[in-house]
């Protein structure tokens, strides 16, 4: 069920799928559900500003919706771990963001269309 939507500077060079593996694995040790469950997608943003403009830091930020239910203690530590994982996977000044959002379990609906 995850969704795990990563926003991102268009010329930040980081390995896309190492931070996929990473945060799959991180969520599936925090909430219960199965790393085949989880989807990840990457927006490279061509135009961000981050303050003024003139720091020259790339952007990373990171939302992961789940299912409604989970206690605050295990969305904080999953955004904490997402951090962690985004800091590893970085080698150059970056402003990261992570934010976990929780979708309304009586309305949800996913399908593997085929």
């Amino acid at each position: 069920m995850p969704q795990i939507l990563v926003d991102h500077s268009a010329g930040l060079d980081f390995d896309r799928a190492v931070l996929a593996k990473e945060v799959h694995r991180v969520i599936t040790e925090v909430i219960d559900t199965v790393v085949a469950d989880c989807k990840t997608v990457f927006r490279p943003a061509e135009r961000y500003v981050v303050g003024d403009g003139t720091t020259g830091e790339a952007v990373l930020l990171v939302e992961i919706k789940i299912l409604a239910g989970r206690s605050a203690e295990q969305r904080a530590e999953l955004s904490a771990r997402v951090l962690a994982v985004l800091e590893s996977v970085l080698t150059v000044p970056a402003a990261i963001g992570v934010e976990i959002t929780e979708l309304d379990r009586a309305t949800y609906r996913f399908v593997h269309h085929r």
